[in-house]
Formats: structure tokens, sequence, C-alpha cells
């Protein structure tokens, strides 16, 4: 079951997007502004709404730590901001001047992706709020992008409908015509999925367009095996183009909103429809799941924001009230591993999981493989790309004890590197 708990009605023009963090909803207008909520009683906060675009707001984010927001708009401006007192970061200007149509942020929240009208995709670095890298996809507005979870790639999609796979060093992967008549939207599922080969992580992506679909695809990256997009299939349950799909964030649904002013609920595994809710009376143009709650929110051209709550039945995951902060696998702590494992019989690999930092998010990422030998590592951590040019040279030794890797499948410090970031956020400026 689903159910319209609440309805935002603030904005005084439609409603471009809408985004959470763990405590907070934000939602950006044709009205120029943003709005933040907070999740508990869906009051508006004291230092909202946020002002300082003076044209329309297309798109707004949220740091993974939920600290900072991004914004971005037709001024040809992306905006930070502070979400605690909302007060301006960063003012970070596209280089051509173009209008933003589209932000987000690396899942380590070290760099910020931006993409203009005129193609230009920029990725800034998110702690000096420079300019790192830039590039530009052939045809069309730039109108869609996410980042994987594991922060190895960027997907973006133009309205000419391409679809552009770009690496963490802004190297073009790939590039195909996705939905014929333009693409509108993108996201990628948390949850990675296998497709059998050894050392390569998958993950679900969707994508939706001016076409009336919402396709699935499933991508796989490694610096050594390559990369691999392939198509799955197609979403056909709207009526008129789709603008905007989101996954859940324990990669069981997928939402979508229509042109034809409705929103579809799919369950992602079976691919039928479980809800399908006809609230908005005009388009609807943005939707998002909360990370850490069953809850829903999506936006339209009517100017409000309808908030959605689900019976955890709903994905057949009944859960008491109190564990529901914790209701997702990547929500676990190191701990809440170690208690798993130790629920599982496997009480001896408790040491070597917490040696390598592994909590919920680190868990869904590990394949079989892994499991089996990539925590046979050896309890040292490097600098990404030092390791993999290591790696490049054909050598399978740890650079500190010379024994033989097991595997050459890099898994991220992402504990380090959370508190660096967490650091970061809190000592600039």
């Amino acid at each position: 079951m689903v159910k319209l708990i609440h309805t935002l009605a603030d904005h005084g023009d439609d409603v471009n997007c809408c985004a959470f963090s763990s405590s907070l909803l934000a939602t950006c207008s044709l009205d120029k502004t943003i709005r933040l909520y907070s999740l508990s009683d869906f009051t508006e906060l004291a230092h909202s709404p946020l002002k300082f675009h003076t044209y329309a707001v297309h798109c707004c984010c949220f740091s993974p730590s939920g600290h900072i927001l991004a914004s971005c708009s037709t001024d040809g401006t992306t905006v930070l901001w502070n979400t605690q007192n909302g007060q301006t970061l960063a003012v970070m200007v596209q280089p051509s001047g173009s209008p933003v149509r589209v932000c987000r942020f690396s899942p380590d929240s070290t760099c910020l992706v931006s993409g203009a009208a005129d193609g230009t995709v920029i990725l800034w670095n998110a702690q000096s709020y420079k300019l790192h890298r830039c590039g530009s996809v052939e045809d069309g507005s730039l109108v869609a992008c996410a980042f994987s979870p594991d922060g190895n790639l960027f997907v973006t999609g133009s309205s000419c409908g391409d679809l552009t796979v770009w690496d963490d060093k802004m190297r073009c992967l790939h590039s195909e015509k996705a939905h014929d008549l333009g693409m509108t939207c993108c996201d990628f599922s948390s949850q990675p999925v296998s497709d059998g080969e050894q050392g390569l992580q998958c993950f679900r992506l969707a994508s939706c367009g001016q076409d009336c679909q919402t396709k699935i695809w499933v991508v796989s990256f490694s610096h050594i095996l390559g990369f691999k997009l392939k198509y799955k299939s197609a979403l056909s349950g709207h009526s008129a183009p789709v603008l905007t799909c989101a996954f859940s964030h324990n990669g069981q649904m997928l939402v979508s909103g229509s042109v034809d002013k409705s929103v579809i609920v799919y369950d992602i595994n079976t691919e039928n429809i479980l809800h399908t809710l006809t609230q908005h009376t005009r388009y609807v143009t943005t939707c998002a799941f909360a990370p850490n709650i069953l809850l829903l929110a999506t936006g339209s051209m009517d100017k409000t924001v309808n908030i959605w709550q689900f019976d955890p039945e709903t994905l057949g995951q009944a859960r008491s009230t109190e564990g529901q902060l914790k209701q997702f696998t990547e929500d676990w702590s190191e701990d809440d591993v170690s208690a798993w494992l130790c629920a599982q019989d496997l009480k001896d690999l408790v040491g070597v999981f917490k040696m390598n930092n592994i909590d919920g998010r680190e868990l869904l990422n590990l394949t079989k493989e892994s499991l089996a030998d990539d925590l046979k590592i050896d309890g040292y951590s490097y600098e990404k790309e030092a390791m993999e040019n290591w790696i490049s040279k054909k050598k399978r030794t740890s650079p500190m004890t010379n024994l033989v890797l097991s595997s050459a499948v890099l898994t991220p410090n992402r504990t380090l590197k959370m508190a660096i970031n967490r650091w970061l956020e809190t000592h600039q400026k």
C-alpha cells in the first residue's frame, strides 16, 4: 500500500526537481527558489527559501553527507549551499555561460558534475570549487546525469536522446542513442547485480525519454576488464513522454513520472506495476525516494510536491518502527555487518571485515568472488591511481608485504574516504 501523507504547495511556479538527504527534502522551481523541509514534520526550515539564482532553478541535489546542497539554473551557475544555515558556499559559473540543466555529486563527495544546454559537461572539485575537467557531447542539451554507486563512472543524457558514459577521469567510454525523441532523466540502482563474470561490478541503470519509455540497462566497469553497457528491457506503462525516473535506495522499486500526469511504481525484479498514482493535475516533472525511510516525493508543473508513504509490505520487508532508519542494508555500520556475520555463524570473518572497513554499502558491493577472494588483502590503504598503475604493470603482489594478491579487484576504504570528506566539509571556509 502507498498513501499520500502530505502536499507542499509553497512554490509559485512549476516544480522542477526534488531531492532527499537523511533528514531533509529539497525542492526547486521555475520561481527561482530552492526550499528546504524537515522530514520529521515537513515544516519549512527557518532559512528557507534559498535565494540567489536570477532565473529558473532546474536541478538540486545533496552531497552524500547531506551537509551541502547544490542547485543549478538558467543563469549559468551552480551554487553550493550550507544546508544547516542556508549560506552560499560557492558559486561556480559554467565556462560557456550556458544555462545549467543538471548537477550531481559523486558518491564520495569529491566531485560535482554540471551539465549545460550547450552540451558542455564540467567536473568540479567539490572541495576547492575549482574546475577539474571538462567535456562536451556532440548534439543537444545535457538534461540528465547520474553517478554509478562505486563512483567509477557517470552517465549523461541529452535532449537528442544520446546516453554517454564517462569514467572518473572524464574520458568518454561510450555513447549511443538511447531514446529516439530525446532523453529526460537517468538513475543508477545502488544494488549491484551479477552477470557471471569475475571481477566485473554491475549496476542497473534506468533512463527515460520523450519516446514514452523507461529503459533498463546493465552497466559494468572494471579498470582491468573494461566497460560494458547492455540494454535489458523497456517499461511502457505511460501513455506520454516520461520526464523523470528514480530507484528506491534498496534497488527494489523504480518510479517514473510523465506528461500523462501519472506516477508509476514498478517492482524492478518482475517489472510489474505496483502502483499508479494520479494525484497531480499537470505534468509530473520529478520524483525521488528518501534514503532511510519508505517515502517518495513527486513534483509537478501544478506547483506542488506530494509526499507518499509506503507500507513496508510493499517491499516484502516488514520491519519495526524503531528499525526503520536501518531498513536497508546499505545503511548498516561496520558493527551492524559484524552482528549480521555472527548471526550467519560467520564469526571468523568479523576481524577481516573490520580490518577492511566493510560497512553495509561495501557489503552490497561485494560479489561472490569478492567474498571468497578480495578480503584476503594486505590491510593497507593506497591511493587508487597508484594501485591501478601498480596492477597495470602486471604486478600481482602487495606493495607493502610483497605477498601475492589473490585478486586484482580494488575495494575502496570508504570509512577513510568519508572521514576525510567530512573533515573537509566541516573545515572549509
